[in-house]
């Protein structure tokens, strides 16, 4: 079994959008780039409070950086650290590639000596 520090970049990054809306959240900035908190909170079903808090939280995990402009606030994706998870699943992805190549080699060899 791995040990994972709680507080390892990635772990930090993988609670953070263990939920959907935070998921939702992150893809519209990521997507759309910079957007104000007022504007975010508007295409969701909850209030600006609710979606504050799981900016918060994005923001803790360092996938969202938060500028002030007068009254506003503009939240914008933070990559270097979405990346994270990019490359997560890029080690994963070799993981199996390695192993189908192996089951592909085995297969092969088992069709060669069926000849």
């Amino acid at each position: 079994m791995v040990d994972q520090d709680a507080n390892e970049p990635l772990t930090k990054v993988l609670k953070a959008v263990s939920d959907p809306n935070r998921r939702r959240i992150l893809t519209i900035l990521v997507q759309e780039g910079p957007t104000r908190v007022t504007d975010l909170a508007a295409r969701f079903d909850m209030s600006l409070n609710a979606v504050s808090k799981h900016i918060k939280a994005l923001e803790r995990a360092g996938l969202v950086s938060r500028k002030t402009e007068w009254r506003e606030h503009l939240i914008a994706p933070e990559m270097e650290r979405v990346g994270l998870i990019a490359e997560w699943f890029g080690q994963l992805r070799s993981t199996w590639e390695l192993r189908l190549e192996r089951l592909a080699k085995i297969m092969g060899e088992e069709n060669q000596d069926d000849k």
